[in-house]
Formats: C-alpha cells, structure tokens, sequence
C-alpha cells in the first residue's frame, strides 16, 4: 500500500467569513512586511494568525498545523484526521499531512517552503521542540520572528472586519438580556451562564447561518467570586444583596467580542453603591479619552488620575482596555493595543478597543466585591464610535 506523506484532498463548497478579496489584501500586506523583512516564507502556527490570513480555524488536539505564505503561495497544512474540511475553510491552498511517518508534518510544510530559504516564524507560539525540528527540516539561511510585525497589522482593522465585530457586540447584547431575565435569588450561576450562552449561539446562527459554531461562552460570577475578572462559573446559589458580574463573549469565525457588567440581586447598600458608581465614572470618562492621537499610556495616566482623586486607585486590579479582533480565551492577543502604562502605541481611526475599568475590594470589607463594565468603542477620524449597547450602572442592573 502506498502510504504517502502528504496530499491534498479537496471536496465541497468553500465557506469563509470574509471574500477573497479581504483575504488577498491582508496577503498583500503581509507579503510588503515579509520583503522589507527580508523573508522568504512565513511560516505560521497560532490559531489567531492563521484565521487572520486564511479564515481556518484549526482544532489542534495534540497535532500541528500551519499556514505557509510565500512571494506566490498561500497553503494551509492540516492533518488527515480532518479530512476537507480546513480546505473548506481555508483561503488558498491546502495541504494534509498523514500520520504514517512521525514529522509527516514537517515535510508537507518543506514542500512550499523549499530549503535554505530565510523564513518568518511566530517567536511567541513556536514552541522550543518545534523550532528545532523546523531548523532540520527546513534548514533555513536565517529565521525571523515575525510575531510584532503581524500583530501591528491585526491592530488595524478593515471595513469588513469592523462589520463583523459589530455584529459580534449586538449578539454580546443578546446575552446580556438573556442573562438579565435569568438573574434571581436561589439560582445558579451555571444555570445563568448557560441561559446566555444558548441566547448568544442561537442569535449567531440566525445571523451567520454558514459559520462553524464554537467557543462561544459567558463567565458569570457572584459575591466573592466577583473578584477576578477571569474567575470560572462555579454552582454557587445567588443571594439577595449578592455583587453579580456579566461577562458575555460571542465568538464568531475566531473574533472575539465582550460585554461586562456589574449587577446586583435585589438591592446595593450604599458602601457597594459609592464604589459602583465611581467605577461607572471612570468608565465614562475613560471613554471618553478614546481618540485618535491619544496613546494608550496617556490615556491610562489619566484614569489612574480620576481613581487616585477618590482615593480608589488601590484597587485596580489590571488594565483598562485592550484590541479586539481575531483573538479568544485560549488564543491571540494584539498586546500592542492595551490600555496600560507600558504601552505607547497611538490610537489611529479603524483600531477597535475596550474601556472596562475594574475595582476589587476585598471580602470582609463595606462594598466587597469586583466593579467591572466594558464598552467596545471603534476609533474613528474625530472620536469613537460605541457599538455596546447594553445599558450600564445601578438604574437598569438591580435585578431580581
């Protein structure tokens, strides 16, 4: 029997989130860096870069995958065990590579690439082992990590993807609502969690009857387990009184879109009230500061401003906003559009970010508990637009 290293096995219609066309100009942008660069080929292994240039989102489970752009290629390689299904849903090329020989994989990819050539790879996902394998391989002239140069072009979105992120933060509404009328005393935050996660997926199947469906989820936490931002669901029974915290993120062909909110069971005291509101303040203001020419590092300086006035600065817990885009849980981040004080990037018209300030007062203490509310805002030539739409703040979210 021959038992080949590679194939390709193309079948069935071809579905993907964007046309060619948007697909051929993020290439062509690429292809402008990988020259200036000096690059041959880029070899890409993260499911965010991946997706970005060719709208397959690839499930790993222990395999390798790839895409590999050259001056003239774009072919993704995947393994046999999915059959045609990345072709499907891929721009461009595709390759399987069969599990008959061990490094299989490695050769699918040295057939578009070709040997001693300069090649990009991903410095913040290739990992040690996998390096050294494309150094044998491939034996490259030299090797440039690329991941910088790919994050500052995914910063920038185009029309296309903007649209696509607005829709994913109408569906985060969705969620919202849904999650608002599952709110009272006695019951679970997993039965929470799930009201607004079906709402979300059902909404996303209506609007993108097409897509693969996956990833989407909510994190909906009470009382202490407010306290961190990214806290899991757990069975706790919610409590007159209880500091809720809403989380919704829809996830549709890898772009990721939130909505955060804080509520409260029945009633707020007015230690919790005091420190909500603040936070609301500084929400407000944040957004605010959301324009082209502000950086991201001076924008922080100045919430951190509003909370030192109040005292309240103490228990910030993280960043104020981050980069939206082809990014999840468990994969991607453009970390050179967060609101902190490390990052200088300048806000420019088409880039897409969060405000979501959060406080953090400790158990045991009067307004105990995690204060978060996040907004997506796009950047515009004069301002922001905001494409939350779901209500913040103490007059809509004391429910129950």
């Amino acid at each position: 029997m021959d038992r080949p290293e590679f194939y390709r096995f193309h079948q069935g219609d071809r579905i993907l989130p964007f046309a060619a066309s948007e697909y051929e100009a993020r290439l062509a942008k690429l292809r402008t860096i990988m020259a200036a660069c000096g690059v041959d080929a880029c070899v890409f292994t993260s499911m965010h870069n991946i997706a970005y240039y060719s709208g397959f989102l690839y499930c790993a489970f222990g395999r390798p995958y790839a895409l590999v752009v050259t001056p003239t290629d774009t072919v993704t390689i995947s393994a046999g065990i999915d059959a045609a299904q990345p072709w499907r849903r891929c721009h461009g090329d595709n390759i399987t590579y069969t599990d008959w020989q061990r490094h299989n994989y490695w050769r699918a990819v040295r057939s578009v690439t070709g040997v001693g050539k300069v090649v990009g790879y991903e410095g913040d996902h290739l990992s040690l082992a996998q390096k050294a394998l494309l150094d044998e391989f491939l034996n490259p002239a030299s090797s440039r990590d690329i991941t910088a140069d790919t994050m500052r072009q995914r910063m920038h979105k185009s029309p296309a993807e903007i649209a696509l992120i607005r829709s994913g933060a109408q569906v985060a509404d969705v969620g919202g609502y849904a999650i608002r009328d599952a709110i009272r005393e006695g019951v679970r935050e997993i039965d929470v969690a799930m009201a607004g996660r079906d709402a979300m997926e059902l909404e996303i199947a209506k609007r993108f009857p097409d897509a693969e469906y996956r990833d989407t989820w909510v994190w909906f936490q009470s009382g202490i387990n407010t306290d961190g931002a990214h806290n899991p669901v757990t069975a706790r029974k919610l409590q007159r009184g209880d500091i809720l915290s809403l989380n919704t993120f829809p996830m549709i062909s890898g772009y990721y879109t939130a909505l955060e909110r804080t509520l409260f069971v029945g009633e707020v005291d007015d230690a919790s009230l005091k420190i909500w509101q603040a936070n609301v303040g500084a929400h407000e203001y944040g957004m605010s500061l959301l324009k082209p020419g502000a950086s991201c590092a001076a924008v922080t300086e100045k919430i951190n401003a509003f909370f030192a006035e109040r005292d309240l600065l103490q228990y910030r817990t993280f960043g104020y906003g981050h980069s939206f885009g082809v990014l999840s849980h468990y994969y991607g981040r453009e970390a050179g559009l967060e609101l902190r004080e490390d990052i200088d990037t300048v806000l420019k018209p088409g880039m897409v970010i969060s405000m979501e300030p959060m406080l953090t007062i400790a158990d045991g203490k009067p307004g105990a508990g995690g204060y978060r509310e996040h907004d997506i805002l796009v950047i515009t030539e004069d301002g922001n637009e905001n494409i939350t739409g779901y209500p913040y703040g103490p007059d809509f979210n004391v429910v129950g």
